[in-house]
C-alpha cells in the first residue's frame, strides 16, 4: 500500500484504515459495515500483492461525523457464533 498522506489525518476524528482479507467479498463486506457508521470514503475494488496472498484495500473515515438514527437503530452486523 502507499503511505499514508498527511492531509488525510491531520485532525482528530480522521482514521486510514487499511484491510487485508482472504478475498475481494470480505474486503468490500467489512468496508460496507464502515460506511454504514461513519463517513467513509470508499474503495470501488481490491488490490493484490504480487507473492502475498488475499487482497488489500484502504478506506478513510471521519469518526466526528455523527451516527444516523438507522444505524444506531438498526446495525447490519449480525452476531457471530464461535469457531472452533
Amino acid at each position: 500500500m502507499n503511505p499514508i498522506n498527511e492531509t488525510h489525518v491531520n485532525e482528530p476524528g480522521l482514521v486510514v484504515v487499511d484491510v487485508a482479507a482472504a478475498d475481494d467479498a470480505t474486503a468490500l463486506a467489512f468496508q460496507h459495515l464502515l460506511a454504514d457508521r461513519w463517513a467513509t470514503a470508499t474503495a470501488e475494488q481490491t488490490t493484490r500483492d504480487a507473492g502475498q496472498p488475499g487482497v488489500r484495500l484502504r478506506c478513510y473515515l471521519d469518526l466526528c461525523q455523527q451516527l444516523t438514527a438507522a444505524a444506531v437503530a438498526n446495525p447490519t452486523m449480525e452476531p457471530t457464533t464461535a469457531r472452533s
